[in-house]
């Protein structure tokens, strides 16, 4: 569920605007503690209130709340969900009017409500955003709904742009198959053999961030359908700092096997072929290049790297990507020098 929120000025534009929805006829009003009447009047009602704390610039509270394509709530079920946010969000003693929208193919209702409460205190908006996603996700338990938003402490929470793809495709996010399957092979492998062999059984291809001079792995990627995450974006239980503290990683001993998995990843080693002597065999075309089955455009935006025969990746850049600003003002440093050696030639002559 997603909960988008606003807090304004005014509160005749946002009942003007769900207004509307109700006189082209994909609006209605499920809920409410004021009388139901023309955004004039609902606004003079509001304003009574407000008038109790007349230097508060922004009282009024403008909350959409969204479920997935695959969650249905019927009118009294969802005007109580909506009772249970506004409680939890500590507007238990304010005016509100809550409408249900049936303009869009997922369920959502808005609730447009007073900060000032009828005591005259103000309700807190500190943190509003973390606030709301927190009780969102004890609502989702409550009612039953998919729960698209896991705990920051060990996992990452989807991201905005995911969390509305999930509702318009109603697919099970990457984000969340990944920290599932990679969770369970880190609790069931012993050793990083075994990690990696998980891995690939669950259709997951690591690849290791590893130095060409001392062979110290700083870092792991997951590769899932040709989508690439770096551990830590994952959570901090992903990274690799976290994994080695709960698998028996050893450098040198697991070495051929942090190669063999690069070179599997990227299609440089032959499946089926072991690596006795620790390095990944190559298959060379015609121009010596080794062979790779990953599409450039898939991989993630923090890798800039080069595939050796070995299964190694080098950096082409140290640690910054490539920076389209960084290019551009280059060349004007190039350009200001170009015209102070032609200005020093012509004091020359």
């Amino acid at each position: 569920m997603i909960g988008k929120i606003t807090i304004g000025k005014d509160f005749y534009g946002v009942l003007v605007y769900n207004e509307k929805k109700v006189n082209e006829g994909v609006g209605y009003v499920i809920d409410s503690n004021i009388e139901h009447s023309t955004a004039v009047n609902m606004t003079q009602e509001f304003n009574l209130i407000r008038q109790l704390r007349p230097g508060l610039g922004n009282a009024a509270l403008h909350v959409s709340l969204n479920l997935p394509y695959s969650d249905q709530l019927d009118d009294k079920e969802f005007a109580s969900l909506g009772c249970d946010y506004l409680m939890k969000m500590g507007f238990d003693n304010n005016q509100f009017i809550m409408y249900r929208h049936t303009d869009t193919e997922h369920e959502h209702i808005h609730i447009v409500a007073n900060r000032v409460r009828y005591s005259g205190r103000i309700t807190n908006d500190s943190n509003i955003k973390r606030r709301s996603r927190e009780v969102l996700n004890g609502l989702e338990r409550n009612y039953g709904l998919t729960q698209i938003s896991t705990k920051a402490s060990a996992k990452k929470s989807l991201d905005h742009k995911e969390i509305e793809k999930t509702l318009r495709t109603g697919d099970v996010p990457i984000k969340l198959i990944l920290q599932e399957r990679i969770g369970l092979a880190i609790s069931r492998a012993t050793d990083t053999t075994e990690f990696v062999k998980l891995l690939q059984e669950l259709s997951i291809s690591p690849r290791f961030n590893i130095s060409i001079t001392t062979g110290r792995v700083s870092g792991i990627s997951f590769n899932y359908q040709g989508i690439v995450y770096k551990g830590s974006t994952l959570g901090k239980n992903f990274s690799w700092n976290s994994i080695v503290k709960q698998i028996d990683y050893e450098q040198t001993r697991d070495r051929s096997v942090i190669l063999s998995a690069n070179g599997k990843e990227r299609g440089t080693d032959k499946i089926g072929e072991g690596n006795d002597d620790g390095t990944v065999k190559v298959e060379p075309r015609n121009n010596g290049i080794a062979k790779s089955t990953e599409n450039s455009a898939q991989q993630s935006k923090s890798y800039v790297g080069e595939i050796k025969g070995n299964g190694v990746v080098e950096p082409l850049l140290e640690e910054a990507e490539w920076n389209p600003f960084k290019l551009e003002l280059k060349d004007d440093i190039n350009k200001k020098k170009s015209k102070r050696t032609k200005k020093k030639k012509g004091l020359n002559r």
